[in-house]
């Protein structure tokens, strides 16, 4: 077997838009003639969904896999698939649903998509290692985390510009959450097992929170005083004091807990545990887990709710899309491929 080094740096100047190209192995076989690709992060494994607002539409990856895949919810069918990706890692939609973003962290971008075309309007610049992302109320403000380069860059929408690049994280990667109102963001630190609170009018950070144990998934409370993160090293899902920026306790759940998806009624929390293949579904107010979802094949942190609370879609290892009554708390549909 040979192998060739490749390293390309290019930038391309339309309007005010760069694409970066990280540096690739490629390994070629001289016998069966095949050639592949080895990401410079590709260890790092995560799944992402998002539902378009009219809740007709959902944009599923994994970054396991080189391709987007649009779902039609109205009639439980693939509606398109989008090639050329090497590790997408988050799904946000703007607010309007007229358009979502897709960050890549091998090519380093996050690109804009048009919901009704498909096709991509606008691409930002980050650089390897975009990761999370979080999208602001007015949609006018794409805050990324970038774990290569420990920052956080809030691009301005509109104009494709950097508004500012956040510096002093530890290789923040999926979790990142916005407060309801906007004004706190907080950045979960895989170095570290800490959350990281952005003040986001000035763009800087303002306190730290610690106490877990592989933090994965986060989520917020509508008043802002609570939040919970999903630990997968201790199987639990932990429920921060804000305001003292303190762990108050650690709810035991499945093993491996990626997920910590709040209803949006503020009363559920699901946590989708990878290893055993379930969703833990937990009182928020009791702080216990009332009952357990089997049935799914990997669940990570990709999780969303319909927003009059009847149903749950939970994102499976391979793709498929299974939806949970959560009157009867079953799966009652599984969309494939």
């Amino acid at each position: 077997m040979r192998i060739i080094r490749y390293s390309t740096t290019a930038m391309v100047l339309a309007g005010v838009m760069s694409f970066y190209c990280p540096t690739t192995v490629y390994a070629k076989s001289d016998s069966k003639h095949q050639m592949g690709i080895m990401t410079f992060d590709g260890a790092i494994k995560n799944n992402t969904l998002a539902m378009h607002p009219n809740e007709k539409m959902a944009v599923v990856a994994s970054s396991e896999k080189p391709e987007i895949v649009i779902y039609d919810l109205a009639n439980g069918k693939v509606k398109s698939i989008l090639k050329n990706y090497l590790t997408p890692r988050n799904i946000v939609f703007a607010p309007d649903g007229k358009s979502f973003y897709i960050s890549d962290s091998s090519k380093g971008l996050v690109e804009r998509i048009d919901s009704e075309s498909l096709k991509t309007i606008k691409q930002y610049a980050i650089g390897p290692g975009a990761f999370g992302t979080a999208l602001s109320n007015d949609g006018q403000a794409l805050y990324v985390n970038n774990q290569s380069n420990d920052t956080v860059t809030v691009m301005n929408t509109d104009t494709g510009v950097a508004q500012a690049v956040i510096k002093g994280f530890a290789q923040p990667r999926q979790g990142v959450r916005l407060s309801p109102d906007g004004h706190r963001l907080y950045v979960t630190n895989f170095l570290g097992d800490k959350i990281t609170i952005v003040d986001t009018a000035e763009n800087k950070i303002i306190g730290e929170i610690n106490g877990f144990n592989n933090i994965r998934a986060i989520s917020v409370t509508a008043d802002g005083k609570t939040l919970f993160a999903a630990n997968s090293g201790s199987d639990t899902v932990a429920v921060v004091d804000i305001e003292s920026q303190k762990v108050t306790a650690d709810i035991p759940v499945g093993k491996q807990p990626y997920g910590a998806a709040l209803s949006p009624d503020g009363k559920y929390i699901y946590s989708g545990n990878l290893a055993d293949n379930s969703v833990s579904v937990i009182d928020a107010e009791k702080q216990s887990v009332i009952t357990t979802i089997a049935g799914f094949n990997h669940p990570r942190q990709a999780l969303v709710f319909t927003r009059d609370n009847k149903y749950a879609y939970v994102l499976n290892q391979d793709l498929s899309l299974s939806k949970i009554d959560r009157v009867t708390q079953h799966i009652v549909d599984t969309l494939t491929l």
